[in-house]
């Protein structure tokens, strides 16, 4: 199925709703990008890569890691073969949180094409 701009941004709409609605972090696009980044690239993430990689600074970056990090989403660890590296780990949290979201996701897209849910 090819999405118009509009459906696919209503898919991500009532996907965050939802979210939201069921309790879920409420989370600024900047640390939703982090966090997919995260877990959608191969490792190992550092500060350093993630700025460098989303364009914007190691301080935007840490701000991000500290409310994702509090949330439980991915942690920071000394990277012990560089100790000035810190690594960005994912966790289990995180990734139940994006299997979620993904779901959710995928929910949107079924009821906007009128699909019947896969019985469980």
């Amino acid at each position: 199925m090819t999405l118009t701009a509009p459906q696919a941004l209503n898919l991500w709409r009532v996907a965050l709703v939802e979210s939201l609605r069921r309790g879920g972090p409420d989370l600024t696009a900047r640390q939703i990008a982090v966090l997919l980044t995260v877990y959608l690239t191969a490792p190992p993430h550092t500060v350093r890569g993630l700025a460098t990689g989303l364009k914007v600074s190691k301080a935007a970056i840490s701000r991000s890691l500290d409310r994702l990090g509090q949330l439980e989403l991915v942690r920071r660890k000394v990277d012990e073969t560089d100790r000035r590296s810190v690594l960005v780990q994912r966790t289990v949290r995180g990734s139940v949180f994006l299997s979620d979201f993904a779901d959710l996701v995928i929910s949107a897209e079924r009821d906007a094409s009128g699909e019947q849910a896969p019985p469980v």
